[in-house]
């Protein structure tokens, strides 16, 4: 059973202009900030704006029923919460079996605030402390990226089986 949402992107309406990622940096970003301040954030965003020649769409944790970042975990530092895959920063060593498992490519290392010398590994978490939900489709000047939810997967799934009957 499919139990989790995730954050699709459509390269026909991407445009490339990064907005989902800038959106995602200030979503977890812990303060209110002034124009000088937000020079000094890092910008590490939980997804990747990827460009070619032809199109640009951003990639980001599918929130994987199985997810292999979090089997691959030695620590136990990828769970489920609030139907989301997330990343327990603290308990994580940085080993980056996470980032090999992943099967998108969708999860990287980012230093730790508190420790520099630190990293941890983060992804997309569909911004689970921001009560509006996932930033980067609330910014997306285009509508490029929507929420994909379970019950969604379920009835698409249920209308391909009646069409394929049909078909048959």
């Amino acid at each position: 059973m499919i139990n989790t949402a995730f954050v699709i992107g459509n390269p026909d309406l991407c445009i490339g202009c990064r907005t989902c990622e800038l959106a995602c940096v200030l979503a977890h970003t812990d303060k209110k900030l002034g124009t000088e301040e937000i020079k000094n954030v890092p910008f590490s965003p939980r997804l990747s704006v990827v460009k070619t020649e032809d199109i640009s769409v951003p990639v980001q944790c599918r929130q994987c029923e199985d997810a292999p970042c979090a089997e691959a975990c030695p620590e136990k530092a990828i769970v489920q919460r609030d139907h989301t895959i997330y990343v327990l920063a603290d308990k994580c060593v940085g080993c980056k079996n996470c980032m090999m498992a992943c099967p998108i490519g969708a999860v990287y290392l980012t230093r730790v605030e508190e420790d520099p010398c630190k990293k941890s590994a983060y992804k997309c978490d569909l911004c689970i402390d921001v009560p509006e939900g996932p930033q980067c489709v609330k910014k997306c000047p285009t509508k490029a990226l929507s929420v994909v939810l379970p019950e969604t997967i379920k009835e698409s799934v249920k209308e391909k089986r009646a069409n394929t009957v049909r078909n048959v």
